[in-house]
Formats: structure tokens, sequence, C-alpha cells
């Protein structure tokens, strides 16, 4: 079993920051990629950034400059620094997870989710 726990989401204003956490537990041999998603009301989720395990990255198109995404792999997590951020940042961030198991088994896993609301 391997769960993943998020924080530091909130409430912020049009150019403020804020950093997100996540945490990945359980019988964990190794994680691949790690990553970051967010889904706003009305619109289908879609990736934000992602992170892998060797350190290369892939960011959305719009959050490019504005946000980093790095791990810390003896800690198992990750941290989202989101910079600038704009109203059209609103949404539930979710964290995600590629996991081999100390079973060797493969698992995709998500988080709860962390909401995210940037004021005009």
């Amino acid at each position: 079993q391997v769960q993943l726990v998020e924080s530091g989401g909130g409430l912020v204003q049009h150019g403020g920051s804020l950093t997100l956490s996540c945490a990945a537990s359980g019988s964990i041999f190794s994680i691949n990629a790690m990553g970051w998603y967010r889904q706003a009301p009305g619109k289908e989720r879609e990736l934000v950034a992602r992170i892998f395990s060797g350190g290369s990255t892939n960011y959305h198109e719009s959050v490019k400059g504005r946000f980093t995404i790095s791990r810390d792999n003896a800690k198992n997590t990750n941290y989202l620094r989101m910079d600038s951020l704009k109203p059209e940042d609103t949404a539930v961030y979710y964290c995600n997870a590629d996991v081999l198991t100390t079973a060797r088994v493969y698992l995709n896993v998500w988080g709860q989710g962390t909401l995210v609301t940037v004021s005009s």
C-alpha cells in the first residue's frame, strides 16, 4: 500500500506564491516520476509539472517560468513552488507518482487533492 499526502494549498492573492508538498509513504521500493495535476471547475484534469528520478522535468506551457518542481528522493517527497500566481491557476491540485513497490509491483498513485485559490 502506498499513500501520497499533500499539503500547502490555500488562498493567495494574484501575484503571490505558494509551495505544495507531497510525501509518499508505504511499501515503496522506488519512485520514478512524481508530479502535479490540477483540475479547475468544469475543466479536465491537466498535467502541471512532473519530475523524474534523474531530475528531468516537464511543465505545462502556462506555468513555465513561474512554477518549479523539485524532489527529495531520500524523503520520497516532491515540492511545487508556485510564483506569480494568477486567478486562472485556481484549481484542485493533485499529486501523482509512479511507484515500484517492495513487492515489485508498479502502481500509479494519486493524492487526495489540495485546493489552491488565487484571488484577483
